[in-house]
């Protein structure tokens, strides 16, 4: 029987590139498919968003956008040449930063004219529905790809998990707002979309230093 203190030896080569292409494969099979699901989760939230007026429920139908961009890029990242190429995963990280930048923006901008323009969200049992489904099934993705992305050194992999455990966090925050309109509390919908711009600007700022990927 082995001595539990000696220290395992590394895997060979070969097995360690083996380990490296399916763990490749599942994190760019993943991305797939919620790219496809992305797509119906943004058409959805805004179509009920904008019947609704409700600004977070629109932000979080172009935050779908945004990760769909996320996932695109992983999609690159671990297609043809740019499997093996550290400058690619180097632009990938990067551009998932972006992905998080060009979110919160649109989020304030939005805030702010709805305001201004005295426009308050109403419950919509569509937008209810599809914030549901994003809450259960988000972070099962995010918290998948977030470890794909720690075997692969994949900040890029990391990033869009990050990105799907926070369209899930504010799927609960616009289903908690689409629910306390009900009792008045309108200004909970605006402060939804207001605390998901400052997370987007943080985690973007951490993706761009590549600290989304723990070495």
């Amino acid at each position: 029987m082995p001595d539990p203190n000696t220290p395992l030896r590394p895997p060979p080569p070969a097995e360690a590139v083996g380990t490296f292409l399916r763990d490749a494969r599942r994190a760019r099979a993943l991305s797939v498919g919620t790219l496809v699901w992305l797509g119906a989760e943004s058409v959805l939230g805004l179509a009920a968003g904008l019947a609704a007026h409700s600004v977070a429920l629109i932000g979080w139908g172009c935050s779908a956008l945004v990760e769909a961009l996320a996932s695109l890029i992983v999609i690159w990242r671990f297609t043809g040449r740019r499997l093996h190429s550290h400058t690619a995963e180097e632009r990938a990280g990067k551009a998932v930063a972006v992905s998080f930048w060009v979110l919160a923006p649109y989020l304030v901008a939005h805030v702010l004219y709805d305001l201004g323009a005295g426009q308050r969200s109403a419950p919509t049992v569509l937008g209810m529905v599809v914030t549901t489904i994003s809450l259960v099934s988000m972070p099962l993705l995010g918290v998948a790809k977030r470890r794909l992305g720690r075997r692969l050194g994949s900040a890029a992999t990391t990033g869009e998990g990050t990105q799907n455990v926070l369209c899930s966090l504010l799927a609960g925050g616009v289903l908690v707002g689409l629910t306390a309109n009900s009792f008045g509390w309108w200004w909970l919908d605006p402060a939804v979309a207001l605390v998901l711009a400052g997370v987007a600007v943080r985690e973007g700022g951490r993706a761009w230093r590549g600290e989304s990927c723990p070495h």
